[in-house]
């Protein structure tokens, strides 16, 4: 006879059998240390109103997706992280992606780049063109961006602490190619409270950063309406070991202190809101990714609503990029990490992302092959068109074990977002070290768990056989910084020197007082004033931020 609840099963049919079989482990539960039950059923999700917490794609609270049809619409963008070397060495790689399918350019930028140094300054020594592209200049934007029409890509840009110069740059070089502000489309990172939190590139004080990030805010709202103006980023904190509740809690918390600053002054939060974007990583606990990215959307929408009494739709949808991830990456048999990557891009797709990365399988061990970026590409492309997921909206939806999950790491996010408001929000709390200690303390309990083998990682803790040779790689050449150098030697001696010392005066003047800089920041990147040229300047008005220090 059928077993008419959870509880009668579970007494008369999984009791017994575990009475002669024990399970794999004494406990189930993932990142988030939510224990999983062996079944999920009606009796799980009784508490649900449809219409109040899930509804329909397109509609409040868009726990099923920010567009009514998803998919069937439009692909996602496919967007490749790249940069590396020289601009013209990216360049010819941005060339190849968009001859093999990819729909959207991204940026990665070097670290002296990332940081406010240029080329030539001593810190840079070493480290030019090897984690990106180096950017000294505008004149490094024009050959960047070469043969492709700024109107016809969608470009997104990893740059935090020097975002308004990166962006600035390529509004230049977009009048250059005779395109408007307000046609081009794209996306800057621009989120420097996850610097302080997890990443580390970050060169002023929270506060002053706060200041360069909603300048953005205000001048793309009057001239660059369709450009994304913020990714406000989990990625990062996932990487450095937070839980997929943390990384939906201390995101959204990032992007509250966000809207309020820009409110604070004096913007309207309908003019901004709907270009806030969000950046999140797909980690390899399947169910648990896609219930995240479902709980961030629904709780984003209520907060926009109900703590800003946004009006506008738009400004209550929470549109995110994702990118597989790369801690994930294993050196031992790389090859396993095809496999690792197509399932997590699997479960942004199904969790209903914008735009996608997916990493590469030799990542771990440099920049990435023409070789194994195609593969990367091609991933997405399969997961696209030939195994049906994207043919109908939010296809897990309505999954007993999803919504019960869903629901639960939305409670978790709520109790973190309320913590970071007791300690004065995301800045106060950041200066307190509340968000790093709480990662650090996640990174530290998952190791130990990987060291004791009761987390498995194929080919690292288990299942371990000899080391897989890669075919191809990638390694940027030493010659590359000299040849960054020379051509940024030449550039201060033959661009007019007077006019840079004159915009880079006139940014100061700026910086000192409540004025929106971006358009003195705009000034000195048309005279080529370098990147290294502009941050000292914002240096010695704003100070350097040194690490905040916690155990």
């Amino acid at each position: 006879m059928a077993s008419n609840s959870k509880s009668e099963w579970r007494e008369s049919i999984l009791t017994p059998l575990l009475k002669k079989h024990t399970e794999r482990q004494d406990k189930f539960e993932n990142s988030s240390g939510i224990e999983l039950d062996a079944l999920y059923c009606p009796e799980d999700v009784a508490d649900i109103h449809y219409a109040q917490e899930l509804g329909y794609p397109g509609e409040y609270p868009f726990t099923r997706g920010v567009q009514p049809n998803m998919y069937r619409g439009r692909i996602w963008t496919i967007r490749q992280y790249a940069g590396f070397g020289t601009a013209e060495e990216t360049n010819q790689r941005y060339h190849y992606l968009l001859s093999q399918g990819q729909t959207g350019l991204s940026v990665a930028f070097d670290l002296p780049t990332q940081i406010g140094y240029d080329s030539d300054h001593s810190l840079a020594r070493g480290e030019v063109g090897k984690v990106g592209v180096a950017i000294d200049s505008l004149q490094d934007m024009e050959v960047l961006f070469q043969g492709i029409p700024l109107d016809k890509v969608s470009t997104s840009m990893t740059i935090n602490s020097t975002a308004s110069i990166l962006l600035a740059m390529y509004l230049v070089l977009g009048r250059k190619q005779g395109v408007e502000a307000a046609k081009l489309n794209g996306t800057i990172q621009n989120d420097v409270l996850k610097e302080y939190v997890a990443r580390g590139t970050y060169i002023f004080p929270p506060r002053p950063s706060m200041r360069l990030t909603t300048d953005i805010f205000a001048y793309c709202a009057e001239n660059v309406p369709r450009w994304n103006t913020i990714s406000v980023s989990g990625y990062h904190m996932r990487e450095a070991g937070c839980t997929a509740a943390q990384e939906v809690g201390f995101t959204l918390a990032n992007g509250i202190a966000y809207v309020q600053a820009a409110i604070d002054n004096g913007l309207d939060v309908d003019a901004f809101a709907p270009r806030v974007s969000f950046f999140f990583d797909s980690h390899l606990n399947f169910f648990e990714e896609i219930a995240k990215f479902r709980a961030a959307r629904r709780l984003w929408a209520r907060i926009m609503k109900e703590r800003f009494g946004a009006k506008d739709q738009r400004s209550w949808m929470l549109r995110f990029h994702t990118q597989t991830a790369g801690c994930t990456l294993t050196a031992q048999q790389p090859y396993n990490n095809i496999v690792r990557t197509a399932i997590e891009a699997l479960a942004a797709i199904l969790g209903g992302t914008q735009s996608l990365h997916t990493n590469s399988f030799d990542e771990a061990y440099w920049t990435p092959s023409e070789e194994a970026v195609t593969i990367a590409v091609r991933t997405q492309q399969l997961l696209a068109y030939e195994n049906g997921v994207a043919d109908v909206v939010d296809p897990a939806g309505g999954s007993y074990y999803l919504e019960s999950l869903t629901n639960k790491l939305e409670k978790q996010a709520v109790d973190y977002i309320a913590k970071i408001d007791d300690l004065g929000g995301a800045v106060a709390a950041i200066e307190q070290g509340y968000q790093q200690r709480e990662i650090q303390q996640s990174s530290y309990k998952y190791q130990r768990m990987v060291e004791e083998g009761k987390q498995k990682i194929v080919g690292v803790n288990d299942f371990v056989t000899g080391e897989s040779k890669i075919a191809s790689t990638l390694r940027v050449k030493q010659e590359m910084e000299a040849k960054q150098k020379g051509r940024l030697a030449k550039l201060k001696q033959e661009r007019d020197n007077g006019k840079a010392k004159q915009t880079l005066s006139r940014l100061e003047e700026v910086a000192r007082g409540k004025g929106n800089t971006m358009p003195a920041i705009i000034e000195c990147v048309e005279a080529y004033a370098t990147i290294g040229e502009i941050c000292d300047v914002l240096r010695n008005v704003f100070g350097v931020q040194r690490e905040f220090l916690f155990f």
